[in-house]
């Protein structure tokens, strides 16, 4: 028995309409045009019809190398490296940053003195689901950037300093999970996503593209 359109789940419904929408355009059925046109419709609409109408027009259906293709990009990444379990990080009238495909350890100490420190997350490899940064920002600016399937809780106190997360905190239960604690003093602490999933719906659309082009 075919369960009724209104009656499934929208956001697995507005999935499977997105992976269409990437798959024919990554294939040269529609423009970039009316890919990221459709692609705005997909995520913002609360409507199951207007969802699956968005790709009415369209054949192509993704496949099984596509899925593991996007498991690989949108997955965060998990190894068990052989680094220590703490990274020690120190800021003093200058700058520290991490980023890249860096190895993320169990515990980050940062001590940030009229510096600034940045930890990226965006494309970093996890060695374990709860990750604890430990902060001591004094007159200082750090910052945290994150991908959207990364939980944030953010534990820190403030004295006479700004807190921003800006991290949704809704990813799944077996997303990496990010705690920070400690203090900021007369200095400030961003919590932030580098880029918006619809962002990387784009970029991972267009190197899937770029891939089929090369393979014609």
């Amino acid at each position: 028995m075919t369960v009724i359109l209104e009656d499934r789940p929208i956001e697995q419904v507005r999935e499977e309409t997105i992976d269409q929408l990437i798959y024919n355009y990554s294939h040269g059925v529609i423009s970039a045009e009316a890919f990221e046109r459709r692609l705005d419709q997909a995520m913002n609409s609360e409507s199951h019809q207007e969802i699956v109408d968005l790709v009415a027009d369209l054949s192509l259906k993704a496949d099984t190398n596509y899925s593991d293709k996007k498991e690989h990009q949108f997955t965060p990444s998990y190894t068990s490296g052989d680094v220590d379990d703490t990274l020690h990080l120190k800021s003093m009238l200058g700058n520290v940053e991490r980023s890249g495909q860096w190895l993320v350890p169990k515990t980050i100490t940062v001590n940030n003195i009229l510096g600034e420190a940045v930890l990226d997350f965006t494309d970093a490899i996890f060695q374990h689901q709860h990750v604890t940064i430990k902060l001591n920002c004094i007159i200082g600016s750090s910052k945290v950037y994150i991908p959207e399937n990364v939980n944030v809780v953010c534990k820190s106190y403030c004295i006479i300093s700004s807190i921003e997360n800006k991290a949704p905190s809704m990813a799944s239960r077996q997303a990496p999970i990010i705690t920070i604690e400690g203090k900021v003093v007369l200095g400030s602490l961003n919590v932030e996503i580098k880029r918006t999933i619809k962002e990387k719906f784009i970029a991972f659309a267009n190197n899937l593209k770029s891939a089929f082009d090369v393979d014609k």
